[in-house]
């Protein structure tokens, strides 16, 4: 596993690992890596120091792992049980929202980055839904059952 120090196109910054040194840009290149703070597939490995291990250090161990993976299945969890999917739509839902215009409602869809940061810098408020894989590893569904 390898940590990264990331950045988007608007200079959000985030960490995170990846599998092997070409994992972010394998995932990146395919479009999987995103900003947490606003969606934005445009992510690039920000200047970092490198991170040396003593002999007396361990690795995060895997229960760690476990738990944070567990806690994101349940949020997304949460979200498709109690919001309502309303796919593409969901930036002129949102919006709407917030100018009074419908009544406001749990929700959660799908924007492009272009929209995301329409509706940020109209004060709209958002945030990414965790993407997860449709099914937890078995150790994390086993815990969520």
């Amino acid at each position: 596993m390898i940590k990264y120090a990331l950045k988007c196109e608007v200079d959000h910054g985030f960490e995170a690992w990846f599998s092997s040194s070409d994992g972010f840009d394998e995932q990146a290149a395919k479009g999987l890596v995103e900003c947490p703070m606003c969606g934005s597939a445009k992510v690039t490995k920000a200047i970092m120091a490198p991170m040396v291990r003593t002999s007396k250090e361990e690795a995060a161990p895997i229960e760690m792992r476990q738990a944070v993976a567990e806690a994101l299945h349940k949020i997304r969890k949460h979200v498709e049980d109690t919001h309502t999917y309303v796919g593409g739509a969901f930036a002129s839902e949102a919006r709407d929202m917030h100018q009074g215009l419908t009544p406001e409602r749990p929700i959660y869809g799908e924007a492009t980055t272009e929209e995301v940061k329409a509706l940020v810098e109209e004060g709209v408020p958002v945030a990414p839904l965790p993407v997860m894989a449709d099914k937890p590893a078995p150790a994390v569904q086993k815990k969520l059952n």
